[in-house]
């Protein structure tokens, strides 16, 4: 148990990431892909379900006392703009090179080209999306406790930004409720790193079954693809994060990557934002050395809106069907993939595999039939999990570069922490600290 609890947790968890691999493996080889899967499915995969249920239920209360005290934290209602727009900037920037490096790998590795999708069996999708209207009309909760109850995350966000900027107006009479959820987010922070103890438990397991239920050797038609969706995203994480961390912002790129290994790895696992944002929060707090006045804002709106691996996913998707299918793309029919990329993952939820029913939207930019879609859609269905676990990994990464970004233009960085091992305490906070906890 000391060696176990003195291992920093990272380390835990990607040993288990491995482990739940090379486990899965080994039970598909010995006993055949099947009986592995029934056998992991009802004695080993509901640990990892366990975990989820327990990050999932952390999101709400999370949410609505992290963000309420990171407004009271602020001081004053007007530093919202800067950082908002601030955020939504960097946001939709990232978007933007994620649509492009998408579309540039999908045309130099040609993962469509000679792809066999004889055998497949068609999975119809919705051609259907929510306005932009109706979409900005639900961020207002009609009853913001029926939102907590729903797990509405932009309504939560919505009516939180609003009850923290009413304690900042009510001055002395708001601050006992503003202590309130001060102290109400340092003890949702503490039940988070007790369920993380239980995550390389959690992240063995989900992986284990990933690996015995998908099978190596479904990968093999569908390899370029799978190869071509993690180089893209790999390159992303490189150039764009990596760049911002280590160009713009100054800062050593070893220690953010080292701080956010514990939500990379349960995203990776998990395949949800949602899920991985309790994970995330306390990685960016703690590890990295962001005050909860931005982590709590930044944070929350990062696993709605920043999807940067599914816009990057949808673009070399587009061009997978294209190659396909026979399509002839013009520089317009590339914009206009691009541009639709982008405003389809902004749309997307935080929940494994949602980005792939959005690409009915996307390739309606060169008019592809829905009997083509579907086939696509069945095609690339049994193995997305693989390559979903990839980009929701980097989509908690974008959050957490974005964060660092805008607490460090701010001037709520804690450097010292951030450039401090992950795994080296920091001395005890106090009631002013709410870098640390």
């Amino acid at each position: 148990m000391k060696w176990w609890f003195g291992t920093a947790l990272w380390k835990r968890v990607l040993g288990a990431l491995v482990l739940g691999i090379g486990f899965g493996a080994l039970m598909s080889q010995m006993m055949g892909a099947e009986a592995a899967t029934n056998l992991i499915e009802s004695y080993v995969r509901p640990v990892g379900d366990l975990f989820i249920r327990l990050i999932r239920m952390l999101i709400v209360p999370l949410i609505l006392t992290t963000l309420v005290a990171g407004v009271y934290a602020l001081g004053d209602p007007k530093r919202l703009g800067p950082i908002g727009g601030k955020t939504l900037l960097l946001y939709f920037g990232t978007t933007f090179f994620a649509n492009i490096i998408g579309i540039i790998f999908g045309l130099l590795f040609r993962p469509g080209a000679g792809a066999d999708l004889g055998g497949t069996d068609a999975v119809p999708v919705s051609m259907e999306a929510e306005g932009l209207g109706s979409r900005l009309l639900s961020i207002v909760p009609d009853n913001p406790v029926a939102a907590l109850a729903d797990g509405d995350v932009l309504a939560v966000i919505f009516f939180a930004v609003l009850l923290g900027i009413g304690i900042l107006l009510a001055g002395k009479a708001g601050k006992p409720v503003g202590d309130l959820f001060n102290s109400a987010s340092d003890v949702v922070l503490k039940v988070t790193h007790m369920v993380m103890e239980v995550a390389p438990f959690g992240v063995f397991a989900l992986v284990a079954y990933t690996t015995v239920s998908q099978g190596l050797e479904a990968f093999a038609s569908i390899g370029l693809l799978i190869l071509t969706v993690y180089l893209g995203l790999f390159t992303h994480a490189v150039l764009v994060y990596g760049g911002l961390i280590k160009f713009v912002l100054r800062l050593p790129l070893l220690d953010f990557a080292r701080g956010i290994v514990d939500a990379q790895a349960v995203a990776y696992s998990t395949a949800s934002s949602s899920a991985t944002l309790p994970v995330t929060i306390s990685n960016v707090v703690n590890n990295l050395g962001v005050k909860r006045s931005v982590a709590g804002s930044v944070l929350p709106l990062g696993a709605t809106i920043n999807m940067d691996g599914t816009a990057l996913y949808l673009g070399i998707l587009a061009l997978f069907t294209a190659q396909a299918f026979g399509y002839d793309l013009t520089l317009t029919h590339y914009f206009m993939i691009a541009f639709t990329a982008a405003i389809a993952s902004i749309g997307a939820a935080g929940i494994p595999s949602a980005g792939l029913f959005l690409l009915a939207i996307v390739l309606s930019t060169f008019n592809v039939p829905p009997e083509q879609i579907a086939i696509i859609v069945g095609f690339i269905l049994p193995v997305d999990r693989i390559m979903d676990m990839a980009r929701t990994a980097l989509n908690v990464t974008g959050d957490a570069a974005v964060s660092v970004a805008v607490a460090k233009w701010e001037g709520e960085l804690d450097e010292e922490r951030f450039r401090a091992p992950a795994d080296k305490p920091m001395p005890a906070s106090t009631p002013d600290d709410t870098a640390r906890t």
